[in-house]
């Protein structure tokens, strides 16, 4: 009897389904259920409507609970069919589709979407710097999170709050959806400001120079390094003022330009004026970096000079070259058509008034 029932109801809903056909478009042919291959849904259940096309009256009839928010599930074919005769839908043309694929559609927000809002959040509050340097360590640890997909607003901050002495953080963020009420996020944990620094990989003595396997780029708490931290490009190839364990951050008051000359090195001295330029060998007194000013010892003479070093094992001396001194003329020079004035006269002493005086 059950199954003569299903038959007549399948063939009314036929009937009534041809009907509408035949006033709308004025064809005889009949709108044969189909079933779909391929679902994706929005809410909690899976209605026949979302599984079979043209299912007429029926459609909003839930057969299945939907799969969880942003997973897929999948039901052979035959047990689908089943689910539709328990409501008299039959008739269904499955086209060899052996199963039917149901994916329950999600918005997902990603950890690194979370952090980047809370990171906002938190920024220039209580002594922290830009959202980039903050480090973010979460009360529970932080997942991607599927939300129904009627979310489709931003994720905004609506609360804030950072306790400085300690790092606390607790934020509350809100995503708009089409029901209206928007969803809330709450994330508490701690919060530092880190920096970018060249860390040493073994221990190293003062005057030591620095290669790259000595060190490497890892982020610190400024409180550690300072406002100074040094990076790992500008770290290459300096050398130490002073010894530090593996480990430590370097900053830049812990680096120096490599020395150029060492004390008691023998060095070329170099003596420069204009058009001229003399080398001779001498002896350090100092060591020091590039343009440093130290004292050299010519061996030959025993004296002492001083000079900027310019090289390596190269110590410049600029010498200073006089200036000639021009004497102004102050007497009229004659003019081509004026004769120079004759000079004075000399006056003849006789004897007799040399003999008077």
């Amino acid at each position: 009897m059950m199954t003569i029932r299903a038959i007549f109801l399948s063939a009314a809903l036929l009937a009534v389904s041809a009907a509408q056909t035949g006033a709308q478009g004025g064809e005889d042919t009949v709108a044969v259920p189909l079933l779909r291959a391929n679902v994706a849904v929005t809410s909690d259940v899976v209605r026949i409507g979302d599984v079979v096309d043209n299912a007429g009256s029926v459609a909003r009839i839930a057969i299945y609970r939907a799969p969880d928010l942003g997973a897929t599930g999948s039901l052979p074919t035959a047990q689908v069919l089943s689910a539709l005769r328990a409501h008299q839908v039959i008739a269904v043309e499955t086209g060899n589709i052996q199963e039917v694929t149901v994916t329950r559609l999600a918005r997902t927000v990603q950890t690194k979407e979370i952090e980047l809002a809370v990171a906002r959040a938190l920024e220039h509050r209580g002594g922290l710097g830009d959202a980039a340097n903050i480090t973010l360590t979460f009360n529970r640890e932080l997942q991607d999170l599927h939300l129904d997909a009627s979310n489709t607003g931003p994720i905004v901050a609506t609360s804030a709050h950072y306790e400085p002495r300690g790092g606390r953080f607790d934020v509350t963020l809100e995503i708009a959806n089409d029901n209206g009420t928007p969803t809330k996020l709450r994330f508490a944990g701690t919060a530092i400001e880190t920096v970018e620094a060249a860390v040493l990989t073994r221990n190293v003595e003062r005057a030591e120079l620095l290669k790259s396997s000595d060190i490497v780029a890892e982020r610190r708490p400024k409180s550690e390094v300072g406002n100074d931290p040094a990076s790992r490009d500008s770290a290459l190839g300096m050398q130490m003022r002073r010894p530090m364990r593996a480990g430590q951050p370097l900053r830049a008051v812990d680096l120096a330009k490599p020395d150029l000359v060492q004390r008691d090195q023998a060095v070329t001295v170099i003596y420069q004026a204009a058009g001229m330029y003399l080398t001779t060998r001498g002896k350090a007194l100092d060591g020091g970096t590039e343009g440093d000013v130290v004292s050299v010892l010519n061996p030959q003479s025993k004296r002492t000079v001083t000079g900027v070093i310019t090289g390596r094992g190269q110590v410049t001396i600029q010498v200073a070259t006089p200036q000639p001194v021009y004497i102004a003329d102050t007497g009229a020079a004659p003019t081509p058509d004026q004769p120079a004035a004759p000079a004075p006269p000399i006056t003849a002493v006789s004897s007799q008034a040399s003999k008077q005086e």
